[in-house]
């Protein structure tokens, strides 16, 4: 894959000279265009061999572009805020936002080529790994986003030979270090882990541009004029990418007219001296359960969705009423901020991830894709089709570090939803609970049944299973959420 990155391409003085002005006007007119246009983000990934030119490309782009709108991340060792979360956690945090450049030195490949070179792992968790890699960025450019990814390569003597001339120079001898000579060594393992590594991820949606690292003017113009041209023929496209345009095929419709919600028994409920006695029981079982010594290995993610008005700021108050107030946090989702909307679309999930010892409550959630925007049409059926999967491999993510994701469904009956509603009116104190746009969901009533049978069906995994919550009766709902809640910590602590 490599041989022809190791033929000796140059580009003369002469011709650098006369093409690089013009490169460098073309590219600042694009960059400024897609700023202005603020329709997608661009990310840039610079891998390559030691001395291959990283740092010398991204110089150069830093000037030939305009610095204020690129974002460049450099990622080293992970600080330990990044090691209490999933690792992709620290990427999410510095994608570039529409109308910006994001240009990552080190990415999320530098990581898992690293456990394969140590032999910390085989192959097989390599090829894991690169898939994961491939769902990432087949989401991020069906959000839009222009991911570009360069190798630049140098042949185990050309990298040789620039370590020596770097080091005969005082005033460069201090860009060649021990682990470089180190990975020099490792020359034939690297190069092969690589190789393997860029077969798997070089896709039709972000594949992998080999460059010849020898030639600094050649490296340079063909890192600018493949940038350059991404960002044409980009801007030259409609607002979506090409594939939101796919036809996707339509979800398989109930024929009997049964489904999970309507075999819920929403009749189940508890008298009032019952549900003190077990509120009191599972919130000290919970505050013990948060206090156990273990419970600074795994950290926590409840997700509450449900019909509007069934409980679900009920149900979070007692569970959050037996927490230390330092262990959890609220996180209430409504629409999405401009900032929000200028990031993919889990970007804003992502940022609130709890670290180790920590729980992260949302009241409403990334589900809203494929329930709300589906059923309000504020995204396109590939938008939502596509967000099943995603959604699980998020979650896959974050129980793969050790995050235990409990998912609740409060569910209540129509005539249910009706009395509370008049109750919200008639009640001063609760008038803020109810707006025109509750009732505008429930005359859609049907359509978010479906919605939500879909959703449960497809999102509800081993390793993240719905919990359907039966609420006409808020005091047996109450109860269940905290069950549940002390029911999965037990066992996750168990466990470890």
């Amino acid at each position: 894959m490599f041989e022809s990155a190791e033929l000796g391409h140059k580009i003369d003085k002469k011709t650098f000279e006369q093409e690089e002005p013009v490169l460098r006007e073309q590219l600042l007119d694009a960059q400024l265009e897609a700023v202005k246009s603020g329709r997608f983000a661009v990310i840039l990934i610079l891998a390559g061999m030691d001395g291959a030119g990283k740092g010398e490309t991204l110089s150069v782009l830093n000037a030939w572009l305009d610095p204020r709108h690129v974002q460049t991340n450099a990622m080293g060792t992970p600080s330990d805020e990044e090691l209490e979360r999933p690792p992709m956690w620290r990427y999410w945090r510095a994608l570039p936002p529409k109308g910006k450049i994001g240009v990552f030195v080190e990415s999320w490949y530098n990581e898992p080529i690293r456990r394969r070179v140590s032999e910390q792992t085989g192959n097989s968790e390599l090829d894991q790994a690169m898939e994961r890699i491939n769902r990432l960025e087949k989401m991020l450019s069906d959000d839009g986003v222009v991911i570009l990814k360069y190798w630049l390569h140098l042949s185990k003597e050309q990298q040789k030979r620039r370590f020596r001339k770097l080091e005969k120079d005082p005033d460069s001898r201090w860009r060649v270090s021990d682990n470089d000579w180190k990975n020099h060594k490792q020359y034939d393992t690297i190069r092969r882990v690589w190789e393997h590594a860029i077969r798997q991820t070089s896709t039709a949606e972000s594949p992998w541009t080999i460059v010849e690292g020898t030639d600094p003017r050649f490296r340079h113009l063909t890192v600018g004029k493949s940038l350059l041209q991404a960002l044409q023929h980009r801007l030259a496209k409609n607002d979506k990418p090409a594939a939101a345009a796919v036809t996707t095929p339509p979800l398989m419709p109930a024929i009997d007219n049964l489904h999970v919600l309507r075999a819920m028994d929403l009749s189940q409920s508890l008298d009032k001296e019952a549900y003190r006695r077990e509120l009191e029981k599972y919130q000290g079982r919970l505050n013990l359960l948060t206090r156990h010594p273990k419970f600074h290995e795994i950290s926590m993610v409840a997700v509450f969705e449900g019909n509007d008005a069934a409980g679900k700021g009920g149900a979070i108050r007692r569970v959050t009423g037996a927490l230390d107030a330092r262990c959890y946090r609220v996180i209430p989702i409504a629409a999405p901020t401009e900032e929000e909307r200028v990031q993919p679309y889990l970007w804003r999930f992502w940022r609130h991830l709890p670290r180790r010892g920590v729980i992260t409550v949302f009241d409403r959630s990334w589900y809203g894709r494929v329930m709300v925007e589906r059923i309000e049409g504020f995204c396109s059926e590939h938008d939502w089709m596509r967000a099943y999967s995603e959604m699980n491999d998020f979650e896959e993510q974050l129980v793969r570090h050790r995050t235990v994701i409990l998912k609740f469904w409060l569910a209540i009956s129509k005539d249910e939803q009706l009395t509370r509603f008049k109750e919200r009116e008639n009640t001063t104190f609760k008038h803020f609970k109810i707006t025109e746009e509750d009732w505008r969901n429930r005359d859609k009533w049907e359509q978010y049944e479906v919605a939500v049978c879909d959703m449960i069906d497809r999102t509800s995994t081993e390793i993240a299973p719905w919990t359907l919550v039966e609420a006409n009766d808020k005091y047996f709902a109450r109860i269940k959420v905290l069950r549940t809640f002390c029911d999965r910590l037990e066992a996750a602590l168990k466990s470890l």
